[in-house]
């Protein structure tokens, strides 16, 4: 995710932490235009507005390489609102030594891939798998101990368990036969490469372990793992006639040569329906352990050496996703014309999954100018408002905790659709008890507030002419904005998580027979007058 955020060509001097936490207690107002009637009392009202709310076809495509893939996601879920899911990986692997020198008579012993996924840290099991276990350290000295082995449960989204099983979630590691490119060049998640043979595959059951050796007199640690993962034994045959017959050819012996010589490789799962786990790309392991002939002291050895390939920084890292909306709600809905009433129903989803626009209308400008020209009405809060959809999705669901809320326009010198901060985020970041959006989810119905206070004064306060360009509109996004990892910067308003964002949720539109509904998307503005 760091070499991501660092590609990006501005950052801005904005620290979010803290701003997009949230809550679940009534909104202090922003106090906004307090300072019009400070020497006097003040009323203050709450009213709600129409917008136009509507979802946003991506096409079930994002750009999601190097410099998008914070994670990698692997699995496939199918639930009735969005249909099915399936995503899978592709990576280049580079030697982490050039023209490698493998020794006389090299043998292979094993070739072993280690994804790391996340995991629930605080959900640790410890068995003592081995109470008499004896350790040899390197001296050959024999120290009597204790193998204790820590067990986690991968973070997962979707359906860990069917009935009283887990899900199965065999793993599948195949070599890519189509040329990656370079690791700066663009990349669809919608775009397929062409693989050759089943390296290696591996059953999974959700559940990763890490060793400990202790010592048995004082409890001290002989030895531990490395961040528990997913070993995956590769086929030796594979790599003897790719890696080790090679030896002193020009194909090990640059970047350029390898990564045309050896393509790369595919991560996928067989399962069409289960749950989503993800993975650090750039955590990867490939070891290659082999023997060979050691005659220059006699007398003769075979040493084993470990020979680690570079999966990370540097590398191609695709996310490929793969989507069958067939039959659902999703697919009814986000094609409908939207008019100037929206859609019925608002679908959000990650990973190249539609998002939300939001107009707010010309004469709800007008009203509130005139009222701010007129009455001094000065708003002090304004929040765009949508429910959860119950009778399709579960409001009890995790809470959602990433989105991006962005200014959608036409660049007029290329025609080009661009994206900008709202003015709340740039101005208001600092403001006591400010965040870009907040959950009420104990709430009936329950319901996101997005804050656009800013952006609403702006146009109201400032501007004579609140004619509405119809081509600028909110977009709302899942997956959060990323900061710089040492300035806590925000980077950009395109640099969000939404290649890899996981989330999706179904909110009710704005298109409702009822206007008075309190489910419909709607713009709520509070506002004060001097009495």
């Amino acid at each position: 995710m760091i070499h991501s955020i660092k590609k990006a060509i501005t950052i801005f001097s904005l620290v979010i932490f803290g701003s997009v936490v949230l809550y679940n207690c009534e909104p202090d107002a922003d106090t906004l235009g307090e300072q019009l009637f400070l020497d006097g009392a003040a009323q203050g009202n709450e009213e709600s507005f129409d917008i136009t709310a509507f979802n946003i076809n991506n096409n079930d495509t994002i750009q999601s390489d190097a410099s998008k893939l914070g994670l990698a996601t692997l699995g496939a879920f199918n639930e009735p609102q969005f249909g099915k899911q399936k995503a899978s990986y592709f990576t280049q692997l580079r030697l982490s030594t050039y023209d490698p020198d493998f020794g006389t008579n090299p043998v292979i012993d094993s070739v072993v891939l280690v994804i790391k996924p996340t995991y629930a840290s605080d959900s640790v099991k410890t068995n003592t798998v081995d109470d008499g276990f004896t350790f040899t350290t390197a001296t050959d000295a024999n120290i009597n101990a204790k193998k204790v082995v820590n067990t986690y449960p991968v973070n997962k989204y979707g359906r860990a368990k069917i009935g009283s099983t887990t899900a199965p979630f065999n793993i599948q590691v195949h070599e890519v036969t189509d040329f990656l490119k370079g690791a700066s060049d663009r990349a669809a998640s919608n775009s397929d490469y062409n693989v050759g043979a089943l390296l290696g595959e591996k059953s999974f059951d959700g559940n990763i372990s890490s060793v400990t050796i202790t010592k048995d007199d004082d409890g001290s640690a002989l030895f531990t793992a490395s961040t528990p993962g997913i070993r995956i034994k590769l086929d030796n045959e594979f790599f003897k006639s790719k890696i080790i017959a090679y030896q002193d050819k020009p194909e090990l012996q640059d970047a350029s040569n390898f990564i045309r010589h050896f393509k790369g490789l595919k991560i996928s799962a067989t399962q069409d329906d289960g749950y989503l786990m993800q993975f650090n790309p750039n955590d990867l392991e490939l070891i290659m352990y082999y023997k060979y002939d050691k005659t220059d002291v006699p007398p003769a050895t075979k040493p084993q050496v470990a020979y680690a390939f570079a999966l990370g920084s540097g590398n191609v890292h695709i996310g490929h996703y793969e989507y069958d909306r067939a039959g659902t709600p999703l697919l009814s809905e986000v094609n409908q014309p939207i008019g100037t009433i929206g859609h019925k129903k608002l679908f959000l989803q990650g990973m190249g999954g539609p998002s939300i626009g939001v107009k707010i209308p010309g004469n709800t400008f007008t009203e509130l100018r005139n009222r701010y020209k007129n009455d001094r009405a000065a708003i002090i809060s304004a929040k765009i408002r949508i429910s959860i959809d119950n009778e399709s999705w579960d409001s009890k669901a995790p809470k959602l905790t990433a989105f991006s809320i962005v200014d959608r326009y036409i660049d007029t010198t290329n025609n080009k659709e661009k994206f900008k901060f709202l003015s709340d985020l740039l101005n208001l970041v600092g403001s006591n008890n400010f965040s870009i959006y907040k959950a009420y989810l104990d709430k009936s119905p329950a319901y996101y507030d997005f804050t656009v206070t800013q952006s609403i004064k702006d146009i109201i306060e400032t501007k004579d002419d609140v004619t509405i360009n119809p081509e600028e509109y909110i977009r709302i996004d899942m997956g959060s904005f990323l900061s710089n990892s040492q300035t806590n910067a925000l980077v950009g308003a395109n640099t969000t998580s939404r290649a890899y964002a996981r989330d999706r949720v179904v909110f009710v539109g704005s298109n409702t027979t009822d206007p008075k509904d309190k489910k419909r998307a709607h713009l709520v503005v509070t506002y004060g007058t001097k009495k």
